[in-house]
């Protein structure tokens, strides 16, 4: 177990990531875990707890903080009317099968490879909000059978091997088909909801070797409890912001984040 003189900057440092990664979540709609999980990362192997699974920890501990977070998101954007109901009951049930199929082939996946993906998604993400044309439409509407299932399952199964809720795939993919992004962002945050909870039940009874101290299944307790306060706290003002200002300057500076966020995971998995 690490000294307390090791533990306070890491206790410190998820206190704040958690902040940074409500803003975010709530400003942006990309889901906080696209930031969660390369913290948890960094901390878990900066403490010495790089075991064979580790990246399966940190993708099921940021889902946990999702789950917990992602309804507090949701009522924020609703109390402004953002959030298309209709939508969300279309797309759960789709998006449920593939986070259930994202648990089982991320828990057979070595870590090494979850990270490998993670970075180039989150690569591919980040070049799409810093390149990405609000004018690019793929259609005039949301799209019907079988499109709608195939695209829900491909938002839930990638987010789930990134350990993300669904803004990340699901903002991009409905301003595409001409949803508002206000509307879209509030409400991808309702699909952050549906993939963390089966996701997260799936992984409470994931075997994990090496695990940190505290972590039930793949998720750390304690690293649950620290962020998803702060994150809880901060969502709520995302949303303020979102409604309340021109996001695509922050968008841009979070894009260049993210992609050298991501450039560091795969020199990580290069051993470089």
């Amino acid at each position: 177990m690490p000294d307390l003189a090791t533990l306070l900057p890491m206790i410190a440092f998820l206190l704040a990531i958690g902040a940074f990664a409500g803003v975010i979540a709530g400003l942006l709609g990309v889901g906080g875990g696209i930031v969660l999980v390369p913290a948890f990362f960094f901390m878990f192997d900066h403490l010495g707890y790089a075991g064979p699974q580790l990246m399966q920890v940190c993708v099921a501990t940021s889902l946990a903080t999702i789950m917990a977070t992602s309804m507090r998101s949701v009522m924020a954007h609703n109390r402004k009317g953002a959030v298309d109901w209709l939508v969300l009951r279309q797309w759960a049930a789709w998006i449920v099968i593939g986070a259930v199929a994202g648990v089982f082939v991320a828990s057979s996946l070595k870590s090494t490879t979850l990270t490998a993906i993670f970075g180039i998604l989150a690569m591919i993400a980040g070049l799409y909000m810093a390149l990405g044309r609000d004018t690019w439409r793929a259609a005039e509407a949301m799209p019907a059978q079988p499109t709608r299932g195939i695209l829900a399952i491909l938002i839930g199964f990638f987010s789930v091997l990134m350990g993300i809720g669904g803004g990340t795939f699901g903002v991009p993919m409905m301003t595409l088909y001409n949803t508002p992004i206000h509307r879209a962002v509030a409400t991808a945050s309702g699909f952050g909801m549906v993939i963390a909870v089966p996701s997260v039940i799936g992984f409470l009874f994931l075997p994990v070797d090496q695990a940190p101290p505290y972590t039930l299944g793949a998720i750390n307790i304690p690293a649950f409890l620290l962020v998803v306060g702060t994150t809880y706290l901060a969502t709520p003002w995302g949303v303020k912001l979102a409604h309340s200002m021109n996001p695509k300057p922050l968008k841009r500076a979070f894009a260049v984040f993210l992609v050298l966020v991501a450039l560091n995971m795969l020199r990580k998995v290069a051993g470089w």
